[in-house]
């Protein structure tokens, strides 16, 4: 048994991992999208504010700026800002090898372009001879994305087209034929589990996009965004719910349908699975009204408010959607009033329900603060944070429920005069390296120790109210440890071990590749090969250098882009006595 449930939390980790990795290619750029819909809305000629001139901006957002956005993202996720080049230059391939918006080709060409320059790098690291570098850097890139744009232009374009086409002409078969509304028997309890981010933005918005290309709109921007089927249940829970769940439910159903985020229903419905039913019949009942009414979005609705809605919907398109909104609500309070009214129990558990759906997604959210659970959290081992400079809350898409997070750590530490600590949040796969202490729900924290393991790391089970956060501001301020003050910077730098030097000048090429190939044969020479020597532009500095070395009317640029680094000043690139004192220090 305990093997079928290792393999079970196997699977849903890797589902995670790689609904995850489509969205994040798409949610970073979201609002590219909704500038695009919002253009397409004012400017076309049936918009509300019709102009050829500006119409014609349509168009090339569509087949070329998205497109190559999302094969930049894909790139950059995989490599950085380098693998995000070759990424986005492999996608003009398939851009130029298809007569329709390439969303799925831009997801495919810009991961590869990363990985395959990724690869390159780690293959020659160390072998470039003196002064190449910045001849071997440009070059490469150039070489395997021109490579890349080519065979994506004559091979994988057309087989992506392909593809979309079938896909495209499979969801316009299911339209005709009456049966989109069935997809809400998948997508609701998706949304349930952990999927919503993964169907809405890594599925449905890039074949959303297409549609919108042929038809001015597209109905598959309504499938998961509808916020009725999760408003019908709030709706019910308030008039017949028990307890804790009946007080919450009004709160609930505000922050579901105006604020747009659907996961605080979840628990409602985990507390009493049949009502996935409910989910499930508004949801059909709200699609087969979308699409009795010919209803549909311009740009994908994020996050799934009704106000998204309202925005994204095409001139005099409002009624159509509205209906499909309310129809699904209506359906789903029916439902949810039934079963909760036939129930004994309905609505006691809500704290053991939020933790439940948190467990199945893999994530924390915003919902166990709104619904004011305070579950005990087990006592762990706590390390030393002293030194702390850099707090990042992390979870599955590094918005929403983390940023949420962070407000209520960084309100603490103002009031404690802890206001000198950085305290941010992202997502597992942006983690930043210099992140000193990772906050994450306790699903998570295995996925972050294995992204950003020299950090320390936090685990709760609710982000808005942990014990752990009063515990970490009282060690910081009674041990007197808050952030290194200015003048100790250096000092403290000079103690901390040396893995990645980076030489760093305006452009990241011609000097600083020279000075950081004499500095990575004098750490050959004396044994110290194991540290990373690379070069890059002041505007590109990695956030997981050790020690930056710049020309000496650079560096104040540098200290300011990274503080927290040891920083060496220099007047010649090619040949300074710094050289040899830093081999001495790290030989001893």
């Amino acid at each position: 048994m305990s093997e079928q449930n290792t393999e079970k939390s196997g699977f849903k980790v890797k589902v995670q991992r790689f609904g995850s990795y489509l969205s994040s290619m798409i949610m970073p750029n979201i609002g590219a999208f909704i500038a695009w819909g919002l253009i397409t809305a004012l400017f076309i000629p049936d918009g509300y504010l019709p102009n050829a001139s500006l119409a014609e901006l349509v168009d090339p957002m569509l087949y070329y700026l998205l497109p190559l956005l999302i094969g930049y993202t894909g790139g950059k996720i995989v490599y950085g800002g380098r693998g995000g080049v070759v990424g986005a230059t492999a996608t003009i391939g398939v851009i130029v090898g298809a007569d329709i918006p390439m969303f799925l080709g831009a997801m495919a060409m810009g991961p590869l372009g990363g990985y395959l320059i990724k690869k390159f790098d780690e293959a020659i690291h160390g072998k470039i001879k003196s002064g190449f570098e910045m001849l071997v850097n440009n070059f490469s890139a150039g070489i395997i994305g021109g490579a890349l744009t080519i065979i994506a232009s004559l091979a994988i374009g057309p087989v992506v087209l392909g593809l979309n086409k079938a896909l495209a002409a499979g969801v316009e078969a299911i339209i005709a034929a009456g049966l989109l509304p069935l997809v809400s028997i998948l997508i609701e309890p998706g949304k349930v589990l952990f999927l919503n981010n993964a169907i809405n933005h890594g599925i449905f918005t890039p074949l959303g996009l297409e549609q919108v290309a042929n038809t001015g709109k597209s109905v598959l921007f309504l499938v998961e965004a509808n916020p009725g089927p999760g408003l019908g249940i709030l709706l019910a829970y308030s008039i017949v719910g028990k307890g804790s769940a009946k007080q919450s439910a009004p709160g609930a159903a505000l922050i579901h349908f105006v604020g747009g985020i659907h996961e605080i229903y979840f628990p409602y419905i985990l507390m009493k699975p049949a009502l996935v039913l409910a989910a499930i019949l508004g949801g059909m009942g709200g699609v087969f009204t979308f699409t009795l009414l010919d209803a549909g979005l311009l740009a994908a609705a994020s996050p799934g408010s009704i106000v998204s809605l309202m925005i994204m919907s095409p001139r005099g398109g409002y009624l159509s959607v509205i209906a499909g909104v309310l129809v699904a609500t209506a359906i789903s309070f029916l439902v949810s009033f039934v079963i909760l009214k036939r129930s004994k129990d309905s609505g006691e558990d809500i704290s053991e329900a939020t933790e439940k759906m948190e467990a199945m997604k893999g994530k924390k959210s915003s919902v166990s603060s709104n619904l004011k659970t305070n579950a005990e959290e087990p006592k762990v081992e706590v390390s030393s944070y002293g030194n702390i400079a850099k707090v990042v809350f992390a979870c599955d898409a590094g918005m929403g429920s983390s940023a949420m997070g962070a407000s209520v750590l960084r309100n603490k530490f103002k009031k404690a005069g802890l206001t000198d600590i950085e305290v941010t949040n992202t997502s597992i796969s942006n983690l930043p390296n210099d992140a000193d202490l990772v906050v994450t729900h306790q699903d998570l924290t295995d996925r972050a120790k294995d992204k950003l393991p020299e950090a320390n790391h936090i685990s709760v089970k609710n982000f808005m109210n942990s014990p752990k956060y009063d515990e970490l501001v009282a060690e910081l301020t009674s041990t007197g440890e808050t952030p290194v003050k200015e003048e100790t910077k250096q000092e403290q730098a000079e103690q901390k071990e040396i893995n990645k030097v980076v030489f760093a000048c305006d452009a990241g090429m011609g000097s600083s590749a020279m000075g950081a190939s004499v500095l990575r044969n004098k750490f050959k020479k004396a044994g110290l090969q194991d540290i990373d020597v690379t070069n890059t532009a002041i505007s590109n500095l990695p956030d997981d250098a050790d020690l930056i070395i710049t020309h000496q009317d650079l560096t104040d640029r540098a200290k300011a882009k990274r503080p927290d680094a040891e920083h060496i000043s220099v007047a010649n690139f090619m040949n300074s006595p710094k050289y040899e004192e830093l081999v001495d220090r790290l030989k001893k």
